[in-house]
């Protein structure tokens, strides 16, 4: 059986994405798609790539997902599913590159600084 692996990251999330032609069945952390995530918008977010291509019912994809949040997960999940079905048929590169699901989301957490409360955010400043 014909087995494609891709990796995609969003923040701090990585996910490891396996396609295999099958019956759309989608298993995430050994759990449900639906399970794992119950909110709609990451569940659009992550099919998104298989409604574009017409692929959705068409794979069966198994993913490894760890850190970060549900947000960052479902990022990480919908590049890994893009890059796996570019690899899978590389003339779907035409379809996803115009929709940016073929790009890492470079955006990442600023750290905190020293003196500050936060990345940005300042202690009250008291003049007296």
């Amino acid at each position: 059986m014909n087995v494609i692996q891709a990796t995609g990251r969003r923040k701090t999330s990585v996910a490891q994405v396996r396609l295999s032609i099958g019956t759309g069945k989608i298993i995430v952390n050994n759990r449900p798609f639906f399970e794992y995530f119950p909110i709609e918008y990451t569940r659009e977010t992550i099919l998104k790539p298989l409604k574009i291509t017409d692929a959705l019912g068409k794979f069966d994809i198994q993913i490894k997902t760890n850190g970060g949040g549900i947000m960052g997960q479902s990022g990480a999940i919908q590049l890994g599913i893009s890059r796996a079905l570019v690899e899978f048929n590389e003339e779907l590169h035409d379809k996803l590159k115009p929709e940016g699901l073929l790009r890492r989301d470079p955006r990442m957490v600023e750290r905190k600084k020293y003196g500050q409360k936060k990345a940005r955010k300042r202690f009250q400043f008291s003049k007296r």
